[in-house]
């Protein structure tokens, strides 16, 4: 027994890791950890300040670290495998991370206001019931003094920052993972703390539980159809690696039933994720229950990461086999443009009009992703940068409109309210058009180079389809801003408060990138088109 286990131990050699290249990664999953420990020693009084703190200057270094890296000499342009060849390092992977770590930025902010709600938008137990506690207060004048201060002084869930953190390294792991094992964990490690997430509004609590659990109950059959997959690719190809799926898939002599029984269920899964049409059910009521700097960050960062993955897997598993599947994704695609488009139309909700909106933009990113060239690899991801920074700051407009019971989102609230507030009116019509693709938006130069991505790959009549989508839901876009601008408010209706220093960050961040990626898209464009996925 002695001889044979020193045998085997000369044999394991500990993989070789580019610290380097996972600097960002570790970073962030690092100070999740220590954001733990933050939250079971400092006295409560200390902890939003020290988390806040922590968290920006985690996403700071993170970015930091990765511009260190992307800025050095060959390796960023070769690309590097590294933690035993679980991790791909490249170009797009330094695009996303970048991009998710911008939009996090955008996210985190919304998170940490404390002014526009007051106490912070989420709990401060996340065990109160509905009806009790901080979620209750109404009235105008010393009432509303005396529930402001009782809710700043209850505090928030300050356990928000380290599922945010954790999230976001999921989500990093999951556009960087080189085999489907590794995939999955990561689809776990970015789905978990967003379950919890969106139990935790103060306002509104069955609401907010409704939307976690639905969210929970259908992302763990997705999660099911995930790992099935992976068993029955693996059964294929006999491995889990996207570069031997790949080579599966040609020149051999094994039964295509696995391939495609695996194929299928696994981008079931991803799709689910991308809140993709049909898989796009628990979208509109998640979006609506969370709390809406979760909704925020769901919208904006978990679409990037789900398309990321959607991408890799593509370009690295089954670009070789794609005239097999690209009729189905087809369809997909169509059904999820037409789904959201429609849809959106009937909706009376902003934030759920919102949600439509997301289903029928994954169906455009889809588009995309199957062209399988280099330009619809950029362009996805151009798209995705520019859908993310436009989201993030549309929901920050969203938190500002509020009446007695919280965030007045019904639609007939919104009436008339450019005259409550010029700028707040502006600045959402800025971006409503700019989800509608309008010139001098960055949705109109996204649109642009996916759907010319798409005409170059042979796929003319999608485009068509696309094109059609795309003004339909113009329409409830324009609904929502002749409501603002040429009715008449109620009376009684909602007001616009006024944003503390974060969320005006966060909206100016977001308006601000839409409109530069809009005029001056170029730069943006070089960086995603700069090199191609490694496996």
């Amino acid at each position: 027994m002695t001889t044979f286990l020193s045998q085997n131990v000369e044999r394991l050699q500990a993989p070789e890791i580019d610290y380097g290249a996972v600097a960002p990664l570790l970073i962030v999953l690092g100070a999740a950890c220590l954001s733990v420990l933050f939250e079971a020693f400092l006295p409560k009084v200390q902890r939003w300040a020290a988390q806040v703190v922590l968290t920006l200057l985690t996403l700071a270094a993170a970015g930091a670290g990765l511009v260190v890296y992307a800025s050095g000499e060959g390796t960023p342009e070769q690309g590097k495998l590294t933690l035993a060849g679980t991790i791909a390092v490249d170009r797009p992977v330094i695009f996303l991370w970048g991009t998710l770590l911008l939009l996090g930025l955008g996210a985190v902010l919304l998170i940490a206001d404390r002014s526009v709600e007051p106490g912070g938008a989420f709990v401060a137990d996340a065990s109160i019931l509905p009806g009790q506690g901080s979620q209750v207060y109404k009235g105008s004048g010393s009432t509303m003094v005396q529930t402001r201060a009782h809710a700043t002084r209850f505090g928030m869930q300050t356990e928000v920052f380290p599922l945010t953190l954790f999230a976001l390294g999921g989500m990093m792991v999951f556009v960087a993972a080189n085999d489907l094992l590794t995939m999955f964990i990561a689809l776990e490690v970015l789905s978990l703390p967003l379950y919890l997430m969106c139990g935790l509004a103060r306002r509104r609590r069955l609401l907010s539980q409704e939307a976690a659990v639905k969210y929970f109950l259908l992302g763990a059959f997705a999660s099911a159809f995930f790992l099935y997959g992976v068993a029955l690719l693996y059964g294929y190809a006999g491995s889990v690696k996207l570069a031997d799926i790949a080579n599966a898939t040609t020149a051999t002599d094994r039964s295509d039933t696995l391939l495609y029984a695996g194929f299928g269920l696994l981008v079931v899964g991803l799709l689910f994720k991308a809140s993709v049409g049909p898989f796009h059910a628990w979208t509109p009521d998640v979006y609506q229950g969370s709390p809406t700097p979760v909704t925020a960050f769901m919208a904006a960062c978990t679409k990037v990461a789900a398309f990321g993955g959607i991408l890799r897997v593509l370009y690295g598993a089954f670009e070789r086999s794609s005239w097999e599947w690209n009729g189905v994704l087809w369809g997909v695609a169509i059904a999820s443009m037409v789904i959201g488009a429609v849809l959106g139309l009937t909706q009376t909700d902003v934030k759920r009009m919102i949600a439509y909106s997301s289903v029928a933009h994954a169906g455009f990113l889809l588009i995309g992703a199957i062209s399988l060239n280099d330009q619809g690899l950029s362009g996805t991801m151009f798209y995705l940068m520019a859908y993310g920074f436009t989201t993030i700051a549309a929901f920050g407009i969203v938190s500002l409109v509020r009446n007695g019971d919280g965030e007045a989102t019904h639609l007939s609230q919104w009436a008339g309210l450019a005259k409550r507030s010029p700028v707040v009116a502006g600045v959402f019509t800025f971006l409503l058009l700019a989800l509608a693709g309008l010139p001098l938006t960055s949705g109109f130069v996204g649109k642009f180079v996916v759907f010319a991505a798409a005409v170059e790959a042979g796929m003319v009549p999608l485009v068509v389809i696309a094109l059609v989508a795309s003004a339909v839901a113009a329409f409830f876009y324009l609904r929502v801003i002749v409501l603002m601008y040429f009715s008449e408010p109620a009376p009684d209706g909602p007001t616009v408060s006024v944003p503390g220093a974060f969320t005006t960050v966060a909206i100016t961040l977001g308006a601000a990138i839409t409109l530069v990626l809009g005029v001056y898209p170029s730069f943006a464009l070089d960086w995603a088109g700069a090199g191609t996925f490694i496996f």
